[in-house]
């Protein structure tokens, strides 16, 4: 198996950590006091989320799956932004890895080839005048068997588009490289400056769209970006909408 090892995942300035199993890195950072950025990966989670409260299915030593929890002088209120930014960074390094056809989907989906390659999941809490974020990412690795036909959806791994594959400490550690660069940058300078990086890397840039609202209502339009708090905006026929919440598919 590829075992995970903290001294080879190598994030400078960052506390690495590696558990063989637990519920979820994501509630184990957010259970701590963030005084300096921790990363904390695990080789499986038994109730690791996505959005919505969806599992996130990877058995053991198929994903790369970590947190990266880090204070923010941002507080917790303007940080809707997040998921975005941290999506944008982990296909920046996944490119950059070898997987040059990985792409976003709206808000928190990575895709390989239209598939679902991996998730984000952002959570924020509090944190005196500023606030705490921890940011959880899941990308397939491997081919777990039979989990395409678990979750009745196409899947993809890096193992799809990557000779040789690289380590899962390895792509962990280009991560959370990016995604931290990322963060750091946000919370210095906003939100603005990664809207148009994000709609480049936008797997539905100008394709039409079907969003199914919260309240089941079906909304239909052409992608046309993101808005300034990073809700998708769709251009229909009553004029550009907004969306901050519903499931995203190709008309």
């Amino acid at each position: 198996m590829d075992r995970l090892n903290a001294g080879a995942i190598g994030v400078p300035g960052v506390e690495v950590r590696v558990l063989e199993r637990c519920a979820s890195t994501n509630s184990v950072l957010l259970g701590e006091v963030l005084e300096r950025p921790v990363l904390l990966a695990a080789d499986e989670q038994s109730a690791g989320r996505g959005r919505r409260g969806r599992r996130w299915h990877s058995p053991a030593g198929c994903g790369a799956l970590f947190s990266l929890g880090l204070p923010l002088a941002q507080p917790a209120g303007k940080l809707s932004g997040l998921s975005i930014v941290a999506g944008v960074a982990a296909v920046r390094a996944l490119r950059a890895l070898g997987a040059t056809e990985a792409a976003l989907k709206w808000p928190n989906d990575l895709l390989l080839r239209g598939a679902k390659l991996g998730g984000i999941l952002v959570q924020t809490r509090a944190r005196g005048a500023g606030s705490a974020a921890v940011v959880g990412i899941g990308v397939n690795h491997r081919k777990a068997p039979g989990l395409a036909a678990r979750l009745r959806r196409e899947v993809a791994a890096l193992e799809d588009c990557m000779q040789p594959l690289p380590s899962r400490n390895a792509v962990i550690g280009a991560l959370a490289r990016e995604v931290l660069a990322a963060l750091r940058a946000f919370d210095t300078a906003g939100f603005e400056s990664f809207r148009s990086d994000w709609d480049a890397l936008h797997a539905y840039a100008g394709k039409a769209l079907r969003v199914r609202l919260a309240d089941g209502r079906v909304l239909a339009g052409v992608a046309a970006g993101l808005a300034a708090d990073g809700a998708l905006q769709l251009r229909t026929r009553g004029g550009l909408r907004t969306v901050r919440n519903g499931r995203v598919a190709l008309a």
